[in-house]
């Protein structure tokens, strides 16, 4: 006789909008799905397990008589996606999300433990600066420590420049990760209109992560805008949307701070000039500061030429403007598997990853997880590919 487990429908409904998985996908991967939630059948031990696996469901929340209520393990400054601000609490995280903070703060754990155990000294600009620390101040002083200036932006291109700051971001000490999908696995696509970035503080092992599924010059943003969280002291998961930044003193200064960075004020009252058609201006600025066109409004709004009501009319005809141009793919390094993959865990943790297991401080099985591989040969070409084998 077959067991059949009984689930309550709400909770397979949880499941399924926390999946994130269109309608198509979810009806091939889920076909009895229909039937479970009306009661017409119900499945067997090994179907539910199938379901857990297929919808990222922790196959225990699946025997729970209601749906559990799951939150961003860091403060959520997010107005999507009915997250954050007026955020129903019963709607489901999606899992996508979760996951992808749950092995980076995994990464973050075990790089903090190699620090303390090579007797590595706590970073000073963590945590550095306060919400009142004025923003020309707080970006000059990032600038300073990161060596981004006018020179570096200007002699790169859009991927160069994405490059630059995130290699001198890792250069005094900080993890980044860059990449469009949940760990090592290609079929599950992150939604840049779920989130753009967070950043995960600590003194040891400050960890900022980007969506690379978004276009290169909000990766840039979102990059300046996380590494404002750590000077400031405050992990976070953001969208970095102006419009939500409103409703956060927290995110409305990391979005100053990293508009200020990257488009020094000064710099921009030069460029721009408030007697010529905004519009045409704001491809040629974008380019010379590589940034999106969207953060070149921002600025315009914030040296006064235009208020806040026109800022959003602009911004909403940019929006549709750039919806209607071909969607950039993933960032971080190409096709290839050896350039992509480092940036995509971050080059400076998995350099530490792999000395680390070379050295015998950390088992081979470890660090195949921590880096989200298989096999000696991926291990080996990701050590040769950043110089330690």
């Amino acid at each position: 006789m077959t067991l059949r487990i009984e689930v309550e429908p709400d909770v397979l409904a949880w499941a399924r909008e926390r999946s994130g998985l269109d309608a198509e996908v979810f009806a091939k991967r889920c076909p009895h799905y229909d039937s479970w939630l009306t009661g017409e059948s119900r499945p067997t031990l090994r179907q539910i397990q199938e379901f857990a696996k297929k919808t990222y469901t922790p196959v225990g929340f699946l025997f729970l008589p209601e749906p559990p209520v799951e939150t961003v393990p860091i403060p959520d400054f997010r107005t999507v996606a009915d997250r954050g601000v007026g955020a129903d609490p019963h709607a489901a995280v999606g899992a996508d999300l979760l996951d992808t903070v749950y092995v980076a703060q995994a990464r973050q754990e075990w790089f903090r433990d190699s620090q303390l155990l090579n007797g590595e000294d706590p970073l000073d600009f963590v945590a550095k600066l306060t919400l009142t620390t004025p923003v020309e101040q707080a970006a000059d002083e990032m600038r300073q420590a990161l060596g981004w200036y006018r020179e570096q932006r200007q002699t790169a291109s859009w991927d160069g420049a994405l490059r630059l700051l995130r290699e001198r971001a890792e250069t005094i000490g900080v993890l980044v990760s860059i990449t469009g999908m949940v760990g090592a696995n290609t079929r599950r696509k992150l939604d840049p209109g779920n989130f753009r970035g967070f950043a995960l503080v600590d003194s040891y092992a400050p960890l900022v992560f980007v969506n690379g599924a978004d276009s290169k010059a909000a990766q840039i943003f979102t990059l300046a805008h996380e590494l404002a969280h750590i000077w400031l002291g405050q992990s976070a998961l953001s969208d970095v949307d102006p419009i939500s930044a409103r409703e956060y003193d927290t995110e409305r200064w990391c979005n100053q701070v990293a508009a200020e960075l990257l488009v020094p004020m000064a710099e921009f009252r030069r460029a721009f000039d408030p007697d010529t058609d905004l519009r045409s201006q704001l491809e040629p600025l974008a380019a010379q500061f590589r940034v999106s066109t969207q953060v070149i409004l921002g600025q315009i709004r914030e040296a006064g030429w235009i208020d806040w009501n026109q800022f959003l009319d602009e911004l909403q005809a940019e929006r549709e403007r750039i919806a209607s141009l071909v969607v950039e793919g993933e960032g971080g390094g190409g096709g290839n598997y050896y350039n992509s993959r480092p940036v995509q865990i971050g080059k400076r943790f998995a350099r530490q990853v792999i000395v680390s297991a070379l050295e015998g401080h950390t088992t081979y099985k470890e660090a195949f997880s921590l880096l989200g591989i298989r096999k000696t040969s991926t291990f080996e070409g990701l050590g040769r590919q950043l110089g330690v084998m």
